[in-house]
């Protein structure tokens, strides 16, 4: 689960890390007043949308008075902004964040994620913060550093100011970065999170250390414990299908190919996915129906698929292991009629009940297309598909 920038600064703020001051708004009046309230006499106007290079891609803009602040307001509230993490589709742009405009003298890169391979937590830190950062990384990369944090331990003073004098910073900057550091670190294990990140983290002309953006995604299974955080989702910001999927317990994922999936399980799900491209067609979502699936579930999920207009064919694949095939059998039936399927159907079961749930679905009378193995079903979804 992602949050807007001014949600995550108002965690940050939480736990003790400056951010400038800003007010949110929703309408262009708003954006005014939001300014007029903090005062000036800069102001930045920011889109507020769940991805990142919004100031390359015209969503972040400086005002140096009011009126300057209602035509950056008008500009940038309603627009398709297009960036290199939301696809040529852009994403609409639904809400504003009216900030203080800040003395930058540098510019710096922090982060925190997890390191899966070494079991540990990642602070990432570089001296080259800012708009270009994924240049730096592509072009540069020794200027980026990354310090393993021992999760037993945490991050401690030693290693905050070791990684603060890493990136270049001086004099009392030192000890003031490694106390945002530490509080990130708190930040970022006290709510869950995958990944913390600051971009620009500000040194300013006295040597002030100040977080000037926010990015945080949380550990979705985590935000039971949370329900503060969840209160932030913005529903705006996701995929329509994937809203609708997450009510009824589906674990779904558009694609930008032609082929829905359905499958039980995530590993065969991605399996699955690999088999249809192999046989050279591209997949069209990701959809682990799960275990327990009821009939019920498997129709809402052919629903879903089918609400893709990209979709020309579906591909089964079911393994019954607590999966009963007959129960898979009767979903497909139910859907197939419900949605009134237009489009070629492979069906591939194997498993417990598997010999009933062929025959309930070669009596039904439908015309889907039976396979036995999982390569036979994706090379018939190819050709049906043809």
């Amino acid at each position: 689960m992602k949050i807007h920038e001014y949600q995550g600064k108002e965690i940050l703020r939480q736990f003790g890390i400056p951010v400038p001051r800003g007010i949110p708004a929703f309408t262009v009046q708003e954006a005014v007043e939001a300014a007029q309230k903090l005062g000036g006499p800069v102001w930045v106007v920011k889109a507020q949308i769940h991805a990142g290079g919004r100031g390359k891609g015209g969503g972040v803009k400086v005002a140096k008075s009011i009126d300057d602040v209602k035509a950056r307001a008008t500009d940038i509230l309603g627009m398709q902004l297009v960036t290199h993490q939301t696809g040529a589709e852009g994403q609409k742009v639904r809400r504003l964040y009216i900030e203080d405009g800040a003395d930058i003298k540098k510019e710096y890169y922090v982060s925190i994620v997890t390191d899966r391979a070494s079991q540990k937590v990642a602070f990432i830190a570089s001296s080259e913060g800012g708009m270009d950062i994924e240049e730096v990384a592509h072009s540069t990369p020794e200027k980026i550093i990354t310090d393993l944090i021992d999760p037993l331990t945490g991050l401690g003073q030693a290693q905050a100011v070791k990684i603060a004098k890493a990136i270049g910073l001086e004099g009392n900057s030192v000890d003031q970065a490694a106390d945002v550091f530490q509080k990130l670190y708190k930040c970022y294990m006290d709510t869950d999170a995958s990944l913390v990140e600051i971009n620009p983290l500000n040194c300013d002309s006295k040597g002030n250390i100040m977080a000037l953006d926010s990015k945080f995604n949380f550990d979705s299974n985590a935000l039971f414990r949370h329900p503060e955080i969840v209160a932030l989702r913005d529903l705006d910001e996701e995929d329509p299908a994937e809203v609708e999927a997450s009510k009824f317990d589906l674990a779904y994922i558009s694609l930008d190919g032609n082929i829905g999936c359905l499958v039980n399980g995530a590993g065969l799900a991605m399996a699955t996915m690999d088999t249809i491209k192999l046989y050279g067609a591209e997949p069209a979502n990701f959809l682990d129906v799960g275990g327990g699936a009821t009939p019920e579930k498997v129709t809402e999920a052919f629903k879903i698929m089918l609400k893709n207009p990209k979709v020309k064919a579906i591909m089964v694949n079911i393994f019954g292991g607590i999966m009963k095939c007959d129960t898979i059998a009767t979903g497909v039936i139910t859907a197939c009629k419900a949605t009134n399927l237009n489009v070629p159907l492979v069906v591939r079961m194997k498993g417990t009940n598997e010999e009933l749930g062929k025959q309930m679905l070669k009596d039904s009378g439908l015309p889907i297309i039976s396979a036995d193995s999982m390569a036979e079903a994706a090379e018939k979804v190819v050709a049906a598909l043809k």
